[in-house]
């Protein structure tokens, strides 16, 4: 066995305790084949990098409702379950914390995105997302996105 397996990973960094944080995100996907992202405000864990929208999902809620919820609350905009289509997930731990995060696609929805938080906003060609710094969980997506785009 080699490649994915080394004696230092394996059966004890899966026993540790630690917390899995669902969250979701989704890639709005403009006429234009553009992307949003959206800033994270100062204040808030990883101020200043950029990410795909979205949010954690509450207890009792599906990813999507979860999603359409979160964006009402942060851009101002509704869609329905049916328009969010399931591409792809990040899986990535953080010092203290497992966070999971599905990333869905949208091309429709009504209204136009605001950043209702003060966060700003950003209309991005696939091929320019590497451009923005982005959380650690973020990045893995970008490519899962443009393979999909």
């Amino acid at each position: 066995m080699s490649g994915c397996w080394d004696a230092s990973g394996g059966l004890a960094e899966a026993q540790r305790d630690v917390k899995t944080l669902l969250v979701v995100a989704v890639a709005l996907l403009d006429k234009d084949g553009r992307i949003l992202l959206s800033k994270r405000p100062e204040g808030k864990k990883l101020a200043g990098l950029w990410e795909f929208p979205g949010g954690k999902v509450d207890p009792g809620e599906t990813p999507e409702r979860a999603l359409i919820r979160e964006l009402q609350e942060e851009l101002g905009i509704d869609t329905r379950a049916s328009c969010l289509a399931p591409i792809g997930f990040a899986s990535h731990a953080y010092e203290d914390f497992h966070l999971l995060m599905p990333l869905y696609v949208c091309r429709v929805w009504q209204g136009t995105p605001q950043g209702r938080e003060g966060q700003e906003l950003a209309w991005v060609r696939p091929q320019r997302l590497g451009d923005y710094p982005m959380p650690p969980a973020d990045i893995p997506l970008i490519a899962q996105l443009r393979d999909w785009v």
